[in-house]
């Protein structure tokens, strides 16, 4: 009897190790490349909002972003969850040419 309830309790047990390895720990990795990406914005930085906005940063404070889009560059603040991708940086393309 000892045997059998030992592989019964195994079974569940494995199914949460192989649940955590594919499911939590890359969910967690992601949230963790994402929100270093939003901590590391800088002015100049070219990205595109979670709402499919493309600009360009202008002014950095605590947890709002000030971006700059289209030709007439028009500015808006938006909140740094907002930020989808980061793009490029000026300074970047600069450096690579």
């Amino acid at each position: 009897m000892d045997s059998r309830f030992l592989i019964n309790m195994l079974i569940p047990l494995g199914f949460l190790v192989v649940f955590y390895f594919v499911l939590i720990r890359p969910q967690k990795k992601r949230e963790k490349e994402i929100r270093d990406m939003r901590s590391n914005i800088k002015v100049g930085d070219e990205v595109i909002t979670i709402g499919g906005i493309f600009g360009k940063i202008v002014k950095v404070k605590d947890d709002e972003l000030t971006i700059e889009v289209g030709s007439d560059k028009t500015r808006f603040n938006v909140a740094k969850w907002a930020i989808g991708n980061v793009q490029k940086s000026e300074k970047q393309d600069t450096e690579g040419k």
